[in-house]
């Protein structure tokens, strides 16, 4: 296979937009076996995964079904009811991280590429030639890997594919594997059962046990007290060095993340991928800055340069920050007027971005009108405006716009 760009799909419309943004594959799961459980949009259920999954290949991708939840016998039970119907659909591999439903999928869909999650840990060559004899095409290598250790595993193994993750949140745990949203919702939030309530994200002040009601804050050399959440990995300005390790597939995380997130990663590693290919490697960082748009929790390399140190937390915020504000998506177009769904509020005159999956350009707001053609003085959050551009995209369909936002460091 060719080197792969590997983008979530939390749901239907999020999976059309990633791949017409760039993605070459992508990775979706159903509420019970996957360890995102989705609320918003399309959700892609046992009814319509066939439907999500034909729709990836009409667009000329694959579509991998996460099935890596840790599971109980429960889990196994209602897996053996719904496997044939996951059989039907036809996605073009498996993840999983379970041995028993290793075992199921091996049996009862024989035809179909087994990947080996990065749940399972995977840090070394002779972990992946022991997944690779038993069958599995493909390991998502843990995200605790320095990339010189992810090119001795290719020297070793040869002969089956690796993945990595390249770009998204991190976990305070080992890759993943945390059992604090289990603790803190008595159970009801499963963070391996895709409903994790990010308790690393929250802010915590210490008690001392004869003071109960003395709550003092936790400083971390003053910046806060967010002291267990992760920075975003990004390891775009690291794309050829990964690859010359022989990485197969790049694998961006978030299933939970919003349209406009999906859209705009894909379309930055796309970008750098094509150029990365075709031999210019000296001008990464613009693509970086390109991500610094997107909702982040500050950028770090993980453990990709195998100096993964304190610099790597988010002490002072456990939200994503964005360097440009989503404001719209392109609905339809009536004469020179855009239908559009606004996301944050627009003004007449604003100077903003459009991007699509060709394009990205600077534009100005010109006129703003209600269905009735009644001129607005603002387009309000969640709206259904028309509006007139200075600068019109060449295809709107899957058109978006954003703030200008940072230009540059």
């Amino acid at each position: 296979m060719g080197l792969e760009l590997l983008m979530p799909a939390g749901n239907i419309e999020k999976l059309e937009y990633a791949i017409r943004y760039g993605a070459d594959a992508v990775y979706l799961g159903v509420v019970d076996f996957s360890l995102r459980a989705m609320r918003k949009g399309e959700l892609i259920t046992l009814d319509n995964i066939k439907e999500a999954i034909a729709k990836a290949h009409e667009l000329g991708a694959k579509a991998y079904l996460t099935l890596n939840i840790f599971a109980f016998n429960n889990d196994i039970k209602q897996l053996e009811e719904a496997i044939d119907i996951f059989n039907d659909a036809k996605p073009d591999a498996v993840i999983l991280s379970d041995f028993g439903v290793f075992n199921l999928v091996r049996k009862r869909m024989p035809n179909t590429d087994i990947h080996i999650s990065t749940q399972t840990n995977t840090l070394n060559y002779e972990s992946v030639k022991f997944w690779r004899d038993l069958g599995a095409s493909r390991v998502i290598l843990a995200r605790e890997l320095a990339i010189k250790d992810i090119a001795e595993i290719r020297r070793q193994v040869p002969d089956v594919e690796l993945e990595s993750f390249v770009h998204g949140a991190q976990c305070v745990s080992f890759s993943g594997r945390c059992l604090l949203s289990d603790y803190f919702s008595k159970g009801e939030r499963k963070a391996n059962h895709g409903n994790c309530s990010q308790p690393c994200r929250w802010s915590y002040k210490l008690v001392e046990s004869t003071r109960p009601d003395e709550y003092l804050e936790i400083n971390q050399d003053g910046r806060g007290s967010h002291i267990l959440s992760p920075k975003d990995l990004c390891l775009v300005e690291y794309l050829p060095q990964l690859i010359d390790a022989g990485i197969d597939s790049l694998k961006v995380e978030g299933r939970t993340k919003s349209l406009y997130y999906v859209s705009a990663v894909a379309k930055a590693y796309r970008q750098a991928i094509d150029e990365i290919l075709a031999g210019n490697k000296d001008d990464l960082h613009k693509y970086f800055l390109e991500l610094k748009k997107v909702g982040n929790r500050g950028y770090t390399t993980g453990f990709a340069l195998g100096d993964n140190n304190g610099d790597s937390y988010s002490y002072d915020i456990s939200k994503g920050l964005a360097g440009a504000d989503f404001l719209c998506e392109f609905w339809d177009k009536k004469d020179d007027w855009y239908l559009v769904k606004v996301k944050n509020k627009m003004l007449p005159n604003d100077e903003i971005e459009i991007i699509t999956p060709e394009e990205q350009f600077v534009s100005k707001v010109v006129e703003i009108q209600d269905e009735n053609g009644l001129t607005l003085d603002v387009g309000n959050t969640n709206a259904e405006v028309y509006m007139k551009f200075s600068v019109e995209p060449k295809n709107y369909k899957y058109a978006m716009a954003r703030t200008i936002g940072i230009k540059g460091e």
